[in-house]
């Protein structure tokens, strides 16, 4: 799989084997013009009306299943870090889990289908996780699926991804535990394998493992057609940015190479950045241009949103990103579908984590999952699509997601708890009501405006259970009183 194999032993004679890993990078990108508000807008029009992702961690780990030496290592957790987990050196951690990682022919297809059922607009993919096993075919490491499997994975994913009309993703790791050029020294607030830390004897350069990621970032952007995303992760406080990884011209080369492409912003951990703090949960409704695209909550859902700023908030199916057999802890598809709701109605996005085994199958309790989100999506995917966040944030019955039209505004009601009254209320509406009908199947429903705002009489049953959706024409944009505290 190396055209330059032959080459690269030969130049070993003269130099320091970890030399291989790097490349002149003396030729930037030239700095790409300014982009106006109005680029921007049209970039990230798609990605603000898709709403709903599949984010999946699959790596040599994903073969492990949550154990090590025959040992279980916890019911929950992020089984994606291993080799953290357990401490070893890589040769250790590789010896044990590659000859478990055997993709089973066809297993992208099966991802992708997987997504297009579920209602899922776009798929961000591991190309690389911390351990530094690279999915994609790269002559900058025989630390790689075309080494080691004589297969590119990457190719086969986003070919599978492309054929069902799903946008492509990559997340790739800055983190690496397998470059020897990689400075844990310095990488300080980051994790790092405590027995390949010991076995380190020799000086480490990390100019070197800089240009080793950029080399194979250029590979990733060039050699895969039109990627739409590209999901960094991740930095601390005290090791981000160019001092880190060189990430001032990291993003001008693949903005370069990838002009539409949308990049999450955890290159950095500033609060230019849209980062309070070290934990998942420090994020903030600030984000400039210069340091990605949107802001990444992780494993959680902001209270009020992010307001002013693009937003994804990520999370598991589980409590691991990556298969672990011992984790029984799955959400059930009514919280799915519920989180989808609450993100849409706060002008986010929902990236949902699976985690397939070591042989690319998808477990079945995901798969089961996902087909039921997925029929909920086709009746009511207009209601999640392209929708905004709303004014009317104070429903004690569920969600609003709002759409802008030329003569005025749909408003979808998600009723999550069904009214024992048979009569809902949308607080404080002001506007004038053109028609209420159920989403699923069209049916008129009586309304009328009253001093606390518009009553909907609805059906004695709801008709489903997870949410059902009402669709309210109202003239104009939405007015909303503000709530009387003293009511």
């Amino acid at each position: 799989m190396k055209k330059l194999q032959i080459l690269a032993l030969l130049g070993a004679i003269a130099m320091p084997s970890r030399a291989l890993f790097s490349e002149d990078q003396s030729a930037n990108p030239p700095p790409a013009a300014p982009e106006s508000p109005e680029q921007r807008d049209a970039r990230m029009a798609w990605w603000r009306e898709a709403r709903f992702g599949m984010f999946v961690h699959w790596g040599l780990y994903s073969a492990l299943a949550g154990n090590w030496d025959g040992k279980p290592q916890g019911a929950n957790g992020n089984m994606e870090w291993m080799q953290n987990r357990v401490g070893v050196d890589t040769k250790t951690y590789s010896d044990a889990a590659l000859p478990k990682f055997q993709p089973v022919p066809g297993f992208a297809k099966a991802w992708a289908k997987l997504a297009k059922q579920a209602g899922c607009q776009y798929v961000v993919f591991t190309t690389k996780h911390h351990e530094g096993f690279a999915l994609h075919d790269s002559k900058f490491s025989d630390f790689d699926a075309g080494d080691k499997l004589n297969r590119d994975l990457v190719k086969e994913i986003t070919e599978a991804l492309r054929a069902e009309g799903i946008r492509v993703g990559f997340y790739h790791s800055v983190i690496d535990w397998h470059h020897p050029d990689y400075d844990f020294n310095k990488a300080k607030g980051l994790p790092y394998p405590a027995e390949a830390a010991k076995l380190a004897t020799e000086p480490r350069d990390h100019t070197r493992y800089i240009d080793f990621l950029h080399n194979q970032i250029e590979e990733l952007t060039k050699n895969y057609g039109q990627i739409d995303i590209l999901w960094w992760d991740f930095s601390s406080q005290e090791f981000q940015g160019d001092d880190a990884w060189r990430s001032t011209d990291l993003i001008k080369k693949v903005r370069s190479n990838q002009p539409g492409i949308i990049m999450n912003n955890r290159l950095f951990r500033i609060p230019e950045a849209g980062f309070t703090g070290p934990g998942t949960g420090d994020v903030v409704n600030r984000l400039d241009p210069q340091y990605g695209d949107f802001v990444t909550p992780e494993q959680h859902i902001p209270p009020t949103g992010l307001p002013g700023v693009d937003w994804e908030t990520c999370m598991t199916l589980n409590t691991t990103w990556g298969y672990n057999e011992h984790d029984t802890s799955w959400k059930s598809s009514s919280e799915i579908i519920r989180n989808l709701i609450d993100i849409a109605s706060k002008g986010g996005n929902y990236l949902l984590n699976i985690g397939p085994k070591g042989d690319g199958t998808i477990p079945e309790e995901t798969v089961t999952r996902l087909i039921e989100v997925g029929k909920w999506m086709e009746v009511n995917g207009r209601a999640i699509y392209g929708t905004t966040a709303t004014l009317l944030t104070q429903l004690p019955w569920g969600r609003c997601t709002t759409k802008k039209h030329k003569d005025g505004t749909t408003l979808y009601l998600h009723v999550f708890d069904w009214p024992k009254e048979g009569e809902l209320l949308v607080p404080g509406l002001q506007n004038k009501v053109q028609s209420a009908r159920l989403l699923a199947n069209g049916k008129k429903l009586e309304f009328k405006k009253t001093a606390a705002g518009v009553e909907i009489e609805l059906p004695e049953k709801a008709p489903d259970p997870n949410a059902t959706v009402i669709k309210l024409e109202i003239i104009g944009a939405p007015k909303v009183a503000a709530p009387n505290p003293a009511a």
